[in-house]
């Protein structure tokens, strides 16, 4: 078979992978990339195991046909849901040269530096909380780390919506940090475990102890995959680098261009597309 070269695919289900793509075009900006937000069906957050996995896999199927050798899903709800039964059960039958990573390992991997009393918090949608996916990582990583998670079904909505930054969203970023703390006075760090959330970071700042600090994954996904680039020569020789990237969706392109402005702070040329 011969190897697939092109561009680095980053697909998430909505809007919020637009922050770690953008943390990663800033580490990597020579390589091409495609973005693909199934924002017709977003939110994956509230779905079940089998639709998240269904819709991740079609997804990722799509960056296959568009060239890409090298898919990231820069969403937690399909890193947790979907992207295990499509390393080990899809992945060899579609492709066996072709790789496809998520942002909860790398996550993981920085938070035993990173914590001092080994007590860490998780805000993230209510289908990464419940799929234990992080405390799963993080024990295999540091066994002496304690995670605890609480659900913020109403945080993608207030930054979908443009709210992130209207005093009514202040309410419901204390609700759930207050939550947490409550849960587990100890906690030192806290893992944003919802590409959204970075946008609502002054809120949760603000709502937040001084001493308890913020893990965005961004700049850590943006990390690792330099790092699996620079170990994986034959990986990196079959990312195109023309410094490209090109926006896809599953929903109107005039609402994508709107959200994009709001998360990349720029105007983007976007096509509609369908999966199936």
């Amino acid at each position: 078979m011969l190897s697939t070269t092109g561009p680095i695919g980053i697909f998430d289900s909505g809007y919020g992978g637009l922050t770690i793509l953008d943390k990663i075009r800033k580490l990597l900006p020579q390589y091409d990339y495609i973005y693909l937000g199934d924002n017709a069906r977003t939110p994956y957050g509230t779905r079940s195991f089998e639709v998240v996995y269904e819709f991740t896999l079609q997804a990722v199927r799509k960056l296959f046909e568009l060239g890409c050798p090298l898919v990231i899903l820069a969403c937690n709800t399909a890193s947790a849901k979907a992207l295990r039964s499509i390393q080990q059960n899809d992945l060899p039958h579609i492709d066996p040269s072709r790789r496809v990573l998520g942002v909860i390992r790398p996550t993981a991997e920085c938070i035993g530096e990173l914590t001092v009393s080994r007590h860490v918090g998780l805000l993230a949608t209510a289908g990464t909380v419940k799929s234990q996916s992080y405390p799963l990582e993080v024990r295999k990583l540091y066994p002496d780390v304690q995670i605890t998670g609480v659900a913020c079904p109403l945080w993608v909505p207030l930054v979908e919506n443009n709210e992130f930054n209207s005093p009514g969203a202040d309410y419901f970023v204390r609700k759930y940090i207050d939550q947490l703390l409550e849960q587990d006075p100890e906690i030192d760090t806290i893992i944003l475990g919802c590409t959204h959330y970075p946008l609502l970071m002054d809120k949760i700042r603000q709502f937040t102890p001084s001493h308890i600090r913020l893990v965005a994954q961004g700049e850590y996904v943006a990390r690792s995959l330099k790092d699996y680039l620079s170990r994986h020569t034959d990986m990196r020789t079959r990312c195109t680098a023309g410094s490209s990237c090109e926006f896809l969706t599953t929903e109107s392109v005039d609402k994508f261009q709107e959200a994009a402005s709001i998360f990349l702070h720029q105007q983007v040329h976007v096509r509609s597309i369908t999966l199936e």
